[in-house]
């Protein structure tokens, strides 16, 4: 009797661990995660208007907001979408359509791919990784800043002449320890205004021809960057970069202009050298913060003395003061900001010669973390002249309005 009952015991022993066993693998197979479960969407949305206080309806920037100038009147400047995922512990990936896209002055709303790439890491911290398709190119802090977090309505001619739409296809590589990537995490998370997280170093090659359009000359451009983040005793971040890229681009056949039977000049394969270097330095507004970048260069620019488009030096910049200032639930963020530029945009008809000055006076209001509203007063002096349109220059000023939702 004695024995039969140890055997009983025996029996419902084992059978209650080989239910806690059953119990644990089934727990463990419920919290594994399929990929989809680590899919994630957010985006945000911003509409404008340029018409108050205009003095002069024909200035204008065609990189800057094609309702600007003209007859524009309310305009979805950007509708945007985003999906992303850690779909594993080594591989991201990023899709972000727009859906505001604007080809010419008249033809609005457009669906267009912005990004669409996926991050390998090559160690279990990610802090080396590759990231291979459409992306941005890592050259200039404003042009990494997503428009989300931008205090200006635009970005600085200078930098962003580099760039359109600041994308291109191609692999980058870049590598930041894993409390430098927290960092930059946090600087766009706390409101900060960061530029996300583009490495402490970036290396890449990618098309030259800009974002969604195909390559002309099988020569990919090469481009570099450094940039840190130091955070100060007092807690304030201070960030250095210098950045620079080269290559050959091809201005495309549609891009030139034809003016009485007469085509404008250009190389006899229509390539041209494109390199500049940049320097950065941000002080992030924690209250008052500046920010500051130069570049330097060489690219095609339209001539009028000679009706050309010739590989011509450019250079230019902005500096920009802020000030976070925090009342109750409300955020306020005054800035002032002072561009020059002096050279070609490349991507623009006949390689369109720009000159310059232009100082914007704003503020940024984000009652709630989902809604902001820009003011901005710009004082404006542009020349930009092509093959049809030798001789324009355009100055006035007006009030800018945007408001922006983020979800």
């Amino acid at each position: 009797m004695k024995l039969t009952t140890m055997v009983a015991i025996a029996i419902v022993s084992a059978c209650l661990s080989a239910q806690a066993q059953i119990d644990t693998l089934g727990s463990k197979k419920e919290s594994k995660k399929e990929w989809y479960q680590n899919f994630a969407i957010r985006g945000y949305m911003q509409v404008r208007y340029n018409k108050l206080l205009e003095t002069n309806s024909n200035l204008g920037c065609e990189q800057c907001d094609r309702s600007w100038g003209g007859e524009g009147g309310f305009f979805i400047r950007r509708m945007r979408i985003i999906f992303f995922g850690q779909i594993s512990k080594q591989v991201y990936f990023y899709v972000q359509p727009d859906f505001a896209s604007s080809p010419s002055a008249d033809r609005l709303h457009f669906a267009q791919i912005r990004d669409a790439y996926f991050d390998v890491g090559l160690d279990p911290d990610n802090e080396f990784r590759f990231r291979i398709g459409q992306s941005k190119v890592p050259y200039g802090f404003e042009n990494m800043q997503s428009s989300q977090n931008r205090l200006p309505l635009d970005r600085n001619d200078a930098l962003n002449s580099a760039v359109s739409n600041e994308r291109d296809l191609g692999v980058f590589f870049y590598w930041a320890p894993k409390h430098i990537r927290q960092r930059f995490s946090y600087l766009v998370n706390s409101g900060l205004k960061g530029s996300g997280d583009y490495g402490v170093i970036g290396l890449g090659a990618y098309n030259g021809q800009t974002a969604n359009n195909v390559e002309l000359n099988s020569e990919p451009h090469l481009v570099g960057r450094i940039s840190y983040p130091f955070e100060l005793k007092n807690k304030q971040i201070i960030e250095a970069g210098i950045q620079g890229y080269y290559g050959k681009t091809v201005l495309p056949t549609s891009n030139l202009s034809t003016v009485s039977g007469r085509t404008v000049k250009t190389t006899f394969n229509r390539n041209y050298e494109d390199r500049r270097v940049a320097a950065s330095f941000i002080v992030y507004p924690q209250p008052f913060g500046i920010t500051a970048e130069y570049t330097m260069g060489q690219g095609p620019k339209y001539n009028k003395a000679t009706d050309s488009i010739e590989t011509s030096d450019l250079e230019g910049g902005y500096i920009m003061a802020n000030y976070m200032l925090k009342h109750k639930n409300h955020i306020f963020i005054p800035f002032v900001r002072a561009q020059y530029f002096d050279g070609g945009k490349k991507h623009e008809r006949d390689a369109r010669s720009y000159l310059v000055k232009e100082l914007e006076i704003g503020v940024e209001w984000q009652p709630v973390k989902n809604f902001e509203f820009v003011a901005m007063y710009t004082i404006s002096d542009r020349t930009y002249e092509d093959f049809s349109r030798r001789n324009n220059r355009q100055t006035g000023n007006l009030l800018r309005l945007q408001a922006q939702l983020n979800f």
